[in-house]
């Protein structure tokens, strides 16, 4: 997803030169080609997270239109102040992108996961969240996103859901429906989307038929497909490769339940309220954690009171 969010910013910038990317010192074999093109586009902030912030907004202020990169923990937490105070608080026109959602870094640990940022990110006004599922669906977002002012966070994943491009299909805040079902409903956001997709194969088979909703807004959150989701099928499991605590699933939940539409079960798939203690791969993660397919299936069971 990096390498689509870079080529398309490429685009971008060959004819926006208002556009900056500032970066903390990472991402240069990614990055390289752009800082090439568009040198005098390009700021290196160093290991200076909360600098690298300060500077997005006043550039912005000034009138660019600004990206800060870097892994998912530092564009977001090592410098929250600073997304609050100077981004958020002056509705500045930053975007801060994190590459390495969920357990993308998974064989460094627990400080370079990015498990809590979509709940604290969200807890800011005039703070847009994004969660591509795709490489092709980033390069969408990615133009959507810039014809939207005010911040922003943009949160990449090394996975993929795979599924084919359908340009027309995705629009900034507005959740995607992938595949329709009675049974219940099965809610995700980011690349986690792929175990969503073989979990409801596996359900399939058993003869349970599960909708999924692709929500890569996650705020501001479309409610329309959300509570005909709980009104028209048995249950509603949310999965995401986050805590569970303040994300998705709170999200979700929150929306239903103020438009009158409580579902008749629901289920949160996800990492407990916790810190991660195992380190390994993106995928050896999430089965540790209980949110692979085989997770999600067994929650969708549970959800509908069938045994597994």
């Amino acid at each position: 997803m990096r390498d689509a969010f870079i080529a398309e910013l490429m685009e971008m910038a060959e004819r926006d030169p208002s556009i900056m990317l500032i970066t903390g010192d990472l991402g240069f074999g990614v990055l390289n080609a752009y800082i090439e093109r568009f040198p005098h586009q390009f700021l290196n902030a160093g290991v200076a997270e909360q600098n690298m912030t300060g500077l997005a907004a006043g550039l912005a202020l000034e009138g660019h239109k600004v990206y800060t990169y870097s892994i998912g923990n530092f564009t977001t937490l090592r410098c929250l102040e600073q997304l609050r105070n100077d981004v958020c608080y002056h509705d500045a026109d930053v975007t801060a992108v994190a590459v390495g959602g969920g357990f993308s870094y998974g064989q460094l640990g627990m400080s370079h996961f990015a498990t809590e940022d979509l709940a604290i990110l969200r807890a800011l006004p005039n703070m847009t969240v994004i969660a591509p599922s795709d490489p092709w669906e980033t390069r969408v977002l990615t133009r959507q996103m810039a014809a939207a002012p005010g911040p922003k966070y943009l949160r990449l994943d090394k996975g993929k859901a795979s599924l084919a491009a359908d340009e027309g299909d995705v629009t900034l805040g507005k959740v995607r429906t992938i595949r329709d079902g009675k049974a219940l409903t099965i809610v995700t956001i980011g690349a986690i989307l792929s175990e969503a997709l073989k979990a409801a194969d596996a359900l399939a088979a058993d003869g349970i038929d599960a909708r999924i909703l692709s929500v890569h807004t996650l705020k501001p959150l479309e409610a329309a497909p959300l509570v005909a989701a709980a009104r028209e099928t048995g249950a509603i499991v949310c999965v995401e490769e986050h805590n569970v605590v303040g994300g998705l699933a709170s999200a979700v939940a929150q929306l239903c339940l103020e438009q009158g539409a409580a579902p008749k079960a629901f289920r949160a798939v996800g990492l407990g309220d916790l810190y991660p203690t195992i380190v390994g791969d993106q995928d050896y993660l999430r089965a540790a954690y209980g949110m692979d397919a085989a997770a999600i299936a067994e929650a969708c069971q549970a959800a509908l009171g069938v045994a597994a």
